[in-house]
């Protein structure tokens, strides 16, 4: 049986990348027969153990086998440890092929510290525009200039660089570049009634996931829809100070902010209408969530992912990104109309099927197969 090792940062946390790991590790360890090893990072302040399954938000396998890493101190302390950790494990572990999950730097310089014996494969889950923040300074430009250029540089020498919409591809400009897309992490047998008067959306308070904008949105809807609520699940962070704006905006009794829901399955079938209002994503794991539940979704158009999962105007709708008064009314048109709610609805859950695990890994094993 070949053996698969992916190298991560962490796999405990609620977001997309460890929702992804869960299910494809799943996948490939108990439907495709492969042995997968999974090597991950903590500090030793942390107190944490990326190893122990008991840690983790999303279910593992539990064929997978975890090893994990102690780094510590200052940067070249950490990167000594980095390098030699990672090397014994995978001498130890002696994997057919290695798979990065880790959109740091230093996952770049893997190829390099662990020289070409053993095919790599790195999975780029993030936009480049996930290093550029609003208003950086002239220092910070440059900064991020110099180090996309390093990793275009280094990105050559993996054996296949992986993107997950045909958009990323823009941002990379590889011989070695393929797109293959999440899989769906669930396909409900039962489908939403679309009848509650609740929006909702999920994803960590962010300046990626612009709540603010949403926010702002939302305060636009006519008067006539002042039943419907808008709920928001992801980590909180307090300095963006999202309730302040609800509040300012007049929108507090309709806007609700939620912590991450391990259920949040549950929160889905309660809901008849999904939005996003990101800035920019890699993908967008959540609105192939909703959708597998009958959801229509309403997103801005935004670099890189929901234009390659939304069929605009037939399984949900599409707005220019950053247009909040365009994002409000397409939102209102679901909201007064349950018959396009229902059809839009209808052709989500039909459409997203194309992510199903055995569509997706199946490209993976088939990848796998051609690197033999």
């Amino acid at each position: 049986m070949k053996k698969l090792l992916y190298i991560t940062n962490a796999i405990s946390g609620s977001g997309g990348l460890e929702r992804v790991l869960s299910v494809k590790t799943k996948v490939l360890a108990e439907d495709f027969g492969y042995v997968v090893h999974i090597i991950t990072l903590s500090r030793a302040e942390d107190g944490e153990d990326q190893s122990c399954k008991n840690n983790l938000f999303f279910p593992f396998s539990e064929k997978i086998k975890l090893h994990n890493i102690n780094v510590s101190g200052n940067l070249f302390r950490y990167i000594s440890q980095y390098v030699s950790g990672i090397r014994k494990l995978v001498s130890e572990i002696n994997p057919d092929i290695i798979l990065v999950c880790d959109d740091g730097l230093k996952a770049f310089f893997l190829p390099k510290i662990l020289g070409k014996k053993i095919p790599i494969i790195y999975e780029r889950h993030v936009s480049k525009l996930v290093e550029v923040s609003e208003n950086q300074s002239v220092v910070r430009r440059l900064v991020t200039r110099g180090k996309f250029k390093l990793m275009d540089f280094l990105a050559k020498d993996f054996t296949r660089f992986i993107v997950l919409t045909d958009g990323n591809k823009n941002e990379w400009k590889l011989p070695n570049l393929q797109v293959i897309s999440n899989p769906l992490p669930f396909f409900p047998t039962e489908k939403s009634s679309l009848e509650s008067k609740r929006v909702i959306a999920v994803g960590k308070q962010s300046y990626q996931k612009s709540y603010d904008r949403l926010l702002q949105s939302w305060s636009l809807i006519d008067k006539e829809f002042q039943d419907w609520e808008l709920h928001i699940y992801g980590k909180f962070d307090e300095n963006l100070g999202l309730e302040q704006l609800a509040k300012d905006l007049k929108i507090e009794k309709q806007v609700f902010f939620h912590l991450p829901e391990k259920n949040i399955e549950e929160k889905y079938a309660e809901s008849s209408i999904f939005v996003l209002s990101s800035r920019y994503e890699g993908f967008g794991m959540v609105l192939i969530e909703a959708m597998s539940f009958g959801i229509p979704c309403v997103s801005f158009n935004c670099p890189y992912g929901p234009s390659d999962i939304i069929k605009n105007n037939e399984d949900g709708f599409l707005a220019e990104n950053g247009y909040e008064k365009e994002l409000a009314e397409k939102l209102q048109k679901l909201m007064k109309d349950e018959n396009l709610r229902l059809q839009m609805g209808n052709k989500a859950r039909e459409n997203v099927q194309r992510f199903l695990p055995k569509n997706v890994v199946k490209q993976w094993d088939e990848l796998f197969k051609r690197l033999e």
